[in-house]
């Protein structure tokens, strides 16, 4: 594992509170719950992975909100992967942070350390935290985590410029048992008008609830390779149960650029 030099800061701090969702932990709490409580009625079992995207809460939060529902009461759940694209800074193979905490304004998410070892060995993976500190696309699951689950730790992970089977190694390696979720996030199709973002978004659903990972495209899921590398673990173990889709345009801002949202349970 190659290694970046690390932040001096122990705790990395929110990048986006305060405009992806509220600053203030009375306001956040409030605003998870109200979209948990909106979310379709759970299944049975709760998922072992799911899909969530990662935009404002004023967006896609009740897509997200459906997702995260799923988890029942998160009983037995201790460890948390979450993985997502790379929105800011380029960089190859998949970065692993040096903090030992991420920061909301609900309470700091301790770093499970011991899993992030587990990948020392892997060339592809690097202890970098420069992509780590503006990107969003971890940060916006936390406080959805925080509210469902009673104690974890993470294992956040960006994904730079990577193959979908770097990504399944790195998922095989951290698999576990039922103490250990899931949780890759991305979004859909970007900027298209509403038809056709309905119609790509459908498409890529589709490829999704079929396990097609091969055939996800960079411009139909920002955070692919996250997806595609689960759908590859996968394997013939479970095929993904679509929980919502929706883009942008069905819950705030115009309908002529929107952005799709999608969420999957496995």
């Amino acid at each position: 594992m190659r290694t970046a030099k690390p932040r001096e800061e122990n705790v990395r701090p929110p990048a986006v509170a305060g405009t992806f969702y509220p600053r203030d932990p009375g306001a956040l709490r409030a605003e998870v719950r109200r979209l948990l409580a909106g979310a379709a009625p759970r299944a049975a079992e709760a998922p072992k992975a799911v899909i969530a995207p990662h935009a404002g809460y004023a967006y896609s939060g009740p897509t997200a909100a459906a997702a995260f529902g799923s988890l029942h009461d998160g009983v037995g759940i201790a460890r948390v992967v979450v993985i997502g694209p790379a929105h800011y800074v380029g960089f190859r193979g998949i970065a692993v942070p040096s903090a030992t905490a991420f920061a909301t304004p609900l309470a700091d998410v301790a770093v499970d350390q011991e899993a992030i070892a587990r990948l020392t060995d892997l060339p592809f993976v690097a202890r970098d935290d420069r992509p780590h500190a503006p990107e969003h696309a971890l940060e916006v699951e936390l406080p959805f985590l925080q509210c469902v689950l009673a104690s974890f730790r993470i294992v956040p992970l960006v994904v730079g410029d990577a193959a979908p089977h770097e990504v399944a190694q790195v998922l095989r390696r951290l698999w576990g048992g039922a103490e250990t979720l899931i949780v890759v996030s991305s979004d859909l199709s970007h900027y298209h008008d509403y038809e056709t973002a309905r119609q790509l978004d459908g498409e890529t659903a589709m490829l999704i609830e079929r396990g097609e990972w091969a055939e996800i495209r960079s411009d139909r899921a920002c955070g692919w390779l996250a997806v595609a590398g689960l759908l590859m673990e996968m394997g013939e173990h479970g095929k993904g149960r679509r929980l919502a889709l929706c883009n942008s345009g069905d819950t705030a801002g115009s309908r002529d650029r929107v952005v799709g949202y999608g969420a999957w349970g496995f």
